[in-house]
């Protein structure tokens, strides 16, 4: 069996089972249960707390959940591990290879990359769905990977799976350390894009409309990996899992007594 390694160095996450379940075990898991969710990618100091809220809220009864990450261009094809299973915490989690084979007929090629966009979210997946299995991909940064997350909930139809999917990305990446200070910096800088920029996002993503979002985090520079968000539309679409709605958002300012010059934003969003 070829398992898929850590990548992302110790602190982005817990490596400790013990550890792990002692920051998760506090959620509060509770019906109505979604089918696709939204949630951040950042070290869980930071964001941990906003991503468990949207892991939470998945179907717990799923054979697979999809994870999907970003952090790709638009000209890059969708990005697929190859492995049979994922290190994690828990130990090894299987992939499902039956799924990845049918989404290979229609969409493309491997992951060899170092990215945190899927694995810092693998330890809350493997904690609240222990016997899933795992399907990840990366899609680009465009409105193909609405297309994209429909085909994945059509495999799933297929191969009569119970699928959730769970879409990686950040909000605003504002400051000197991102080359993006439109605002300045202090408390006008922050509550610009608590209240503008990341907010006009999460309304694209409420509105439904793939082209909206697609922009916004284009024009915008409102979110690092549009194309998992697109994806998780796409397939919140097709499963008729409902509208969009935002559970929280936060900033890394937040864990700071002082505003930081530069920070990024966070959302946990649910359809349904």
């Amino acid at each position: 069996m070829l398992i898929r390694d850590y990548s992302l160095p110790e602190g982005w996450y817990p490596r400790d089972s013990r550890k792990v379940t002692q920051f998760l075990s506090g959620f509060n898991c509770q019906a109505p249960y979604s089918r696709a969710a939204i949630a951040p990618h950042a070290g869980w100091y930071y964001c941990g707390r906003v991503a468990a809220r949207a892991v939470c809220t998945l179907e717990p009864q799923a054979d697979t959940v999809a994870v999907i990450g970003g952090h790709l261009p638009s000209d890059v094809p969708p990005l697929f591990a190859m492995e049979d299973a994922v290190k994690t915490p828990f130990g090894p989690m299987p992939v499902d290879t039956e799924m990845r084979s049918l989404l290979l007929d229609e969409l493309s090629a491997e992951d060899r990359f170092r990215d945190n966009t899927v694995e810092v979210l693998l330890p809350m997946v493997r904690f609240f769905f222990p016997k899933a299995m795992l399907l990840w991909l990366r899609l680009p940064c465009g409105i193909m990977s609405l297309e994209a997350g429909k085909k994945i909930f059509k495999a799933a139809e297929k191969l009569n799976r119970k699928v959730n999917v769970l879409g990686s990305t950040d909000l605003t990446h504002y400051g000197p350390n991102y080359g993006f200070s439109p605002k300045g910096t202090g408390i006008k800088a922050l509550r610009w894009v608590r209240e503008v920029n990341d907010a006009n996002f999460i309304n694209a993503v409420e509105s439904g409309k793939g082209d909206e979002v697609l922009r916004r985090a284009e024009h915008d520079s409102s979110a690092c990996s549009a194309g998992a968000v697109l994806g998780a539309m796409g397939f919140a679409e097709e499963a008729g899992a409902g509208a969009a709605r935002l559970l929280e958002y936060a900033t890394s300012a937040d864990v700071n007594d002082d505003i930081p010059d530069s920070f990024v934003g966070y959302a946990a969003i649910t359809f349904g």
